[in-house]
This record gives structure tokens, C-alpha cells and sequence, in this order.
């Protein structure tokens, strides 16, 4: 949790779908958490299932992985990569210990402002629930 005891949620967001999705959703000023810091990707299936391991080892308490709806990916079939990456690594992370919850991947188009500020107000209420990640 950071020092206003908001979870502190890593998201990585794909560049071409949920990254403009969470630009409207700002530009619209649409209100969701402040609590979540954002990495663009180029594409959600580039992110690395070590890296994620490597947030919850650094404090996170919630990572988010945001891409193209599956069948709109702008390199054809990198949502398709991803959702079969993630799936080991949601076993990884039930190895490690980290809490299922705490792991999420959505599909968020550009036009889906709407949807990305209540997927993210949704998981801050989620985490608030479950409360802080224990250390280590």
C-alpha cells in the first residue's frame, strides 16, 4: 500500500488499444484511482511474465495487464500470446503465494474510456478489500 494507504497497482496497458482507451478516459476526465502506475507496452503480448513476477517482489499489491479485444490485435495475435502466457503464470504466481485476485488481464479498447476507469476503480475496491500484499 503507498503512504495514503491506496493499493498501488502497476498496469501495463498495450500502445495501441488500452493505453488510448486510458487516454480518453483522462481526456474525457472520467474519475478513476490516482493509485495506478502506468507502463506502455507495445503490445500486451511483449510483456514478460518475469517482469510481473518482478512487481509483486518489488511491493506492488495488484498488477494489471491491459490489451487489444482478441482478433483486433495490431500485431495480429499478440492478445492470443499473452492470455496462453498468462495463464502459466497465474500458476506461478499461486506457487509463489500471491493471491489470484491480484493478477488481472483485460481487454480495453481505444474508445473504451469508460471501461477502463471502471476496471481500475473496480480493482483498487478489490484490493482495499483483500488489503495489503505481505512482504516478500
Amino acid at each position: 500500500m503507498s503512504a495514503d494507504n491506496e493499493p498501488l497497482i502497476i498496469g501495463f496497458l498495450c500502445n495501441w488499444c488500452s493505453y488510448a482507451g486510458a487516454d480518453m478516459a483522462g481526456t474525457s476526465r472520467m474519475a478513476y484511482p490516482s493509485n495506478i502506475r502506468i507502463i506502455r507496452v507495445p503490445c500486451s503480448g511483449r510483456v514478460d511474465p518475469l517482469l510481473i513476477v518482478k512487481c509483486f517482489q518489488e511491493g506492488a499489491d495488484a498488477v494489471l495487464v491491459a490489451g487489444c479485444h482478441p482478433g483486433d490485435c495490431h500485431y495480429n495475435e499478440g492478445n492470443y500470446y499473452s492470455r496462453r502466457r498468462f495463464a502459466v503464470l497465474r500458476a506461478l504466481l499461486d506457487f509463489m503465494g500471491i493471491d489470484k485476485e491480484r493478477f488481472r488481464v483485460e481487454w480495453v479498447s481505444a474508445s473504451e474510456g469508460k471501461r477502463f476507469s471502471q476496471i481500475v476503480s473496480q480493482f483498487t475496491e478489490d484490493m482495499n478489500r483483500i488489503g495489503a500484499r505481505k512482504a516478500g
